[in-house]
C-alpha cells in the first residue's frame, strides 16, 4: 500500500494536520532523477570502498576527535540532498520556517539482511518538551516493491511516550493498526515524526535486490538536541565550510541547538 502523498509545493494546513495526527508522510519520487542517479554511486563508494565502516568505527570514541577520514555530507550529491529545496519547503510546512540538521545515514542495505523491529528513533531536548518536532526523511533510491522489501509505520503511534526499543519484542511482526508502505518509485521520500514507531521489513521471498537507503533528520529549533555521533561539531562545521545552506536556511547547521554528546540511546 502507498497512502496518498501531496505534490511538492508549499503543504496545506490540513495536510499538515493529517502529518501531525498520523504521524507520516509519503512522496513519491521526491527527488529529480538527475539527483537520484548521482547519489546511487556515491552510496556504492560510501559501501564498498570502507567508508561506511569508517564512520561507525569513528563513532566508538565519545570524545568526537576521530571524526571519520570523510563525511557523508561532503560527498556532493548527499550534501545537495539535505538541502534540497522541495523537500526543505515541505519540512518548513511541517516544523516551521526555523529548524536544524540532526544527522545522516547512507547505506545500500543487502538483500539477505534481516528486518528491524518496530522502534522510534526520536532523540530527547534538554526541555523535555514532546511538541518539538523531530523529522526523519527516509529516501529510498531504488524505491520499494516485492524484491526490496516494506516500511511499515503505527500512525499515531508518535503521541505515545515510550522508549526507542519499546516495541522491539514484537520483532517486524504485524501489529493491529498498522499502515505498510510497499510500492514505491524509484527516488521516493517517506517523512516520519521521529518518534514514530516503524519497522522495516525484508522481501518475502526470493533473492531479493539491495535496498537504496538514505535517512537524514531535522529538529525544530527551540531547544538543545541530544546528537547522536560524537563528531558532531565537525560535521556541522564542514556543513558550513561547504556553504550547503545558503542564506535561506541560517540555522540548518548551527551548533547551538545541540547538547553534548552523551552516547546514550
Amino acid at each position: 500500500m502507498t497512502p496518498s502523498s501531496p505534490g511538492r509545493e508549499a503543504l496545506s494546513g490540513a495536510q499538515r494536520r493529517r502529518f501531525l495526527e498520523s504521524g507520516y508522510l509519503v512522496l513519491p519520487g521526491l527527488l529529480p532523477e538527475p539527483l537520484r542517479s548521482r547519489l546511487v554511486p556515491e552510496v556504492d563508494r560510501w559501501v564498498d570502498e570502507g567508508l561506511r565502516a569508517d564512520s561507525i568505527a569513528a563513532c566508538a570514541d565519545p570524545t568526537g576527535r576521530a571524526a571519520p577520514p570523510l563525511l557523508e555530507l561532503e560527498l556532493p550529491a548527499h550534501g545537495r540532498l539535505l538541502t534540497h529545496p522541495p523537500l526543505l519547503r515541505t519540512l518548513t510546512g511541517l516544523i516551521g520556517p526555523s529548524f536544524v540538521f540532526h544527522h545522516l545515514h547512507s547505506d545500500r542495505q543487502a538483500p539477505g539482511i534481516p528486518g528491524k523491529p518496530w522502534h522510534h528513533d526520536r532523540e530527547p531536548n534538554d526541555r523535555s518538551d514532546p511538541s518539538l518536532l523531530m523529522v526523519h526523511a527516509l529516501h529510498y533510491l531504488g524505491g520499494l516493491d516485492e524484491n526490496v522489501g516494506s516500511l511499515a509505520v503505527l500512525p499515531g503511534s508518535h503521541r505515545r511516550v515510550v522508549g526507542k526499543a519499546s516495541f522491539a519484542h514484537h520483532g517486524t511482526r504485524e501489529l493491529a493498526g498498522e499502515v505498510v508502505i510497499d510500492r514505491l518509485p524509484a527516488g521516493s521520500t517517506v517523512l516520519l515524526d521521529s518518534a514514530l514507531l516503524h519497522t522495516r521489513r525484508p522481501a518475502p521471498d526470493g533473492p531479493g535486490s539491495p535496498r537504496y537507503f538514505i535517512d537524514a533528520s531535522y529538529c525544530q529549533v527551540g531547544a538543545r538536541w541530544r546528537p547522536v555521533k560524537p563528531y558532531w561539531r565537525q560535521m556541522l562545521a564542514r556543513a558550513r565550510e561547504l556553504g550547503l545552506a545558503g542564506a535561506q536556511w541560517p540555522e540548518l547547521f548551527a551548533e547551538r541547538h545541540f547538547t553534548e554528546y552523551t552516547g546514550t540511546v
